[in-house]
């Protein structure tokens, strides 16, 4: 389960997409959220910490991984030329 869970990290792929030995992508999903609600994943990386195994900078984030929506990619043309109202003209 662990071991699925951190393919579904490292790649970043839709749970459903989740490689079939890892068994059904639900039953690694519920783990996880279960674990997530439990605070498990903030407990393991205290104790990584408190071990020496890992400092606070290598625990983060990689935000090439993060994806908008294309709804979210941007503002409507013409709305930087466009001031807000109640905003005085130079």
């Amino acid at each position: 389960m662990l071991n699925a869970i951190l393919y579904w990290l490292n790649t970043g792929i839709p749970w459903r997409d989740l490689p079939e030995r890892y068994g059904p992508w639900q039953s690694v999903y519920s783990r996880f959220r279960s674990w997530t609600q439990a605070n498990v994943w903030e407990e393991i990386f205290h104790a990584l910490i408190a071990q020496d195994l890992v400092d606070e900078t290598t625990l983060m984030l990689d935000s090439t991984t993060m994806k908008v929506h294309q709804h979210g990619s941007g503002a409507k043309k013409g709305a930087a030329a466009r001031k807000p109202d109640g905003a005085e003209e130079d």
